[in-house]
């Protein structure tokens, strides 16, 4: 695998912050919906925060460790967090829009590290 330039290790380094943002939002999140009178509704949210936080943990490891299998995982990662944040902007409580808003601005910092 080639050296890493300092501008992607930079481009690198944001992307597992985001990642790990990502994780926490998706974590909390996860814990409120559990706790909301409507959590039936929120079946298929709660199993894409738990989807989404485990592939966002993942990808900030592989990215960490330098794996030739990063930039694959990352576009996993963009996928799900896509599907993430639709599902949680769909319910308008203050969590659910702030995990939606972390997991868009994932996805959008996979997409270029897979670019």
């Amino acid at each position: 695998m080639p050296e890493a330039t300092t501008m992607n290790m930079t481009a690198m380094q944001s992307c597992i912050e985001t990642c790990n943002t990502c994780v926490e939002a998706c974590e909390a999140c996860l814990t409120a919906c559990l706790n909301e009178a409507d959590m039936q509704a929120r079946t298929r949210c709660i199993q894409l925060l738990r989807d989404c936080a485990d592939i966002c943990s993942m990808a900030s490891r592989f990215m960490s460790r330098n794996s030739e299998y990063a930039h694959q995982l990352c576009n996993l990662c963009a996928t799900i967090c896509d599907a993430c944040a639709t599902e949680c902007a769909k319910f308008q409580d203050a969590h659910c829009q702030k995990c939606a808003e972390a997991c868009r601005k994932c996805a959008e910092n996979c997409r270029k590290m897979t670019a």
